[in-house]
């Protein structure tokens, strides 16, 4: 009688392993899926699943060739949820400085027709799942191009065709990434 109670505890422990185990398994599932997207139902424009975020270097994420403080920790913090890439020309030559910094490695586009380039690594990764952040003139048509476009307001400045090929404006870098962490902002503003 004791061994088949020993049995059956010892049955029923191993069903209870089983069972949280394939529990973990499932949310791990559901974690691996979810990984890599932000999914918004925007009111009068549709679905959008937002898998990349694309952001120009200078001007937008670093000023003078620097990151900002904060900015590390705020970018690295995305990579939950969004698959994070920077653009640049590397103009005033801190990119590799910038990239040991965030563990990136930044797609570098040739000094020359910098916008094209741009809109052409939004395609690139399928325009219809990115959001792009920018400011500069060369920045418009990737603004344009992705699927989410923010302008933000830099201390160098936002060009006015960047202005207007955006469908979000942001007084700053950190308050556009921080619609990432709150995506019903982006609900809210862009609602029809």
């Amino acid at each position: 009688m004791v061994t088949t109670r020993v049995i059956l505890l010892w049955t029923m422990r191993s069903l209870d392993n089983l069972v949280t185990q394939m529990r973990q398994a499932v949310l791990f599932v559901i974690l691996l899926y979810n990984t890599f997207m932000i999914e918004l139902n925007i009111p009068g424009r549709g679905r959008l699943q937002l898998e990349h975020l694309v952001c120009d270097l200078n001007g937008t994420v670093a000023l003078d060739g620097t990151l900002p403080e904060g900015m590390v920790r705020k970018l690295n913090a995305l990579r939950d949820r969004l698959k994070v890439h920077l653009v640049s020309a590397d103009t005033l030559g801190s990119l590799a400085t910038i990239e040991r910094q965030l563990k990136i490695e930044a797609v570098r586009i040739d000094p020359l027709e910098e916008a094209e380039q741009k809109a052409a690594f939004i395609r690139s990764l399928g325009a219809e799942q990115v959001a792009a952040i920018g400011q500069g003139a060369n920045d418009a048509a990737m603004l344009k191009e992705a699927a989410l476009g923010i302008c933000v307001l830099s201390l160098e400045g936002a060009a006015v065709e960047t202005l207007l090929a955006a469908d979000l404006i942001l007084p700053g870098i950190f308050p556009a990434l921080e619609l990432f962490d709150k995506p019903l902002r982006i609900v809210s503003s862009l609602r029809k």
